[in-house]
């Protein structure tokens, strides 16, 4: 949504809402609104922000929400038991785009949103060198077995399609691609992703 001028009026967000769920049909809508800070679009002030994202639950425009790990802890606790109540799925979020943090790092910060009330967690990393997404997929396969909740991990970069491709042998529950431009460094188009999996029988 970060990419919708008008995410701040409400009307003007809803008229859209119907339109996606009458193309999806019973497809799952995911509703993001990725902040400057994270590689987003624009930015907004705290209250502008989760007020976004109430509008969000508030008129079911989506069947889950991203929202980033690193805003107001109180104010994060808040929105996820609002958003369990109105039944919509939480998923929450961490970029750091210079640097692979160390394995266990990465643990710790799928362990503070899940502290947080998150349903699903998700670590985005830059990739510095091959052993960045050793390290990653280390700390994907680690993951599971302490905690049962779903994760994704993505290793950014070129060499970090590695992420993409085999994430789900290690951990990682869903791929993000492109349909059209790339969001993120490394996303891999969806007919050539779709192609490459079921060449690979990575599974």
């Amino acid at each position: 949504m970060d990419c919708f001028k008008y995410v701040l009026n409400t009307e003007k967000v809803q008229i859209g809402a119907p339109s996606l769920r009458e193309i999806l049909r019973e497809t799952g809508l995911l509703i993001t609104f990725r902040t400057k800070g994270e590689s987003g679009k624009m930015a907004l002030s705290e209250n502008d922000y989760f007020k976004t994202l109430y509008g969000i639950i508030e008129k079911k425009i989506g069947d889950a929400v991203d929202i980033e790990l690193y805003h107001n802890k109180r104010r994060i606790r808040e929105f996820v038991k609002t958003a369990h109540k109105k039944g919509t799925i939480v998923i929450m979020s961490n970029h750091d785009f210079e640097k692979t943090p160390s394995k266990e790092e990465v643990i710790m910060h799928l362990h503070r949103m899940i502290g947080l009330g998150a349903d699903v967690v998700k670590i985005a990393v830059m990739l510095n060198s091959r052993t960045d997404v050793l390290t990653l997929l280390q700390a994907a396969k680690e993951f599971p077995s302490k905690l049962p909740t779903p994760l994704i991990t993505i290793s950014m970069g070129n060499l970090g399609k590695i992420s993409r491709l085999a994430g789900g042998i290690f951990g990682s529950a869903l791929i993000f691609a492109a349909v059209a431009q790339t969001s993120a460094l490394g996303q891999i188009e969806l007919t050539h992703l779709k192609q490459e999996l079921e060449y690979l029988h990575l599974n």
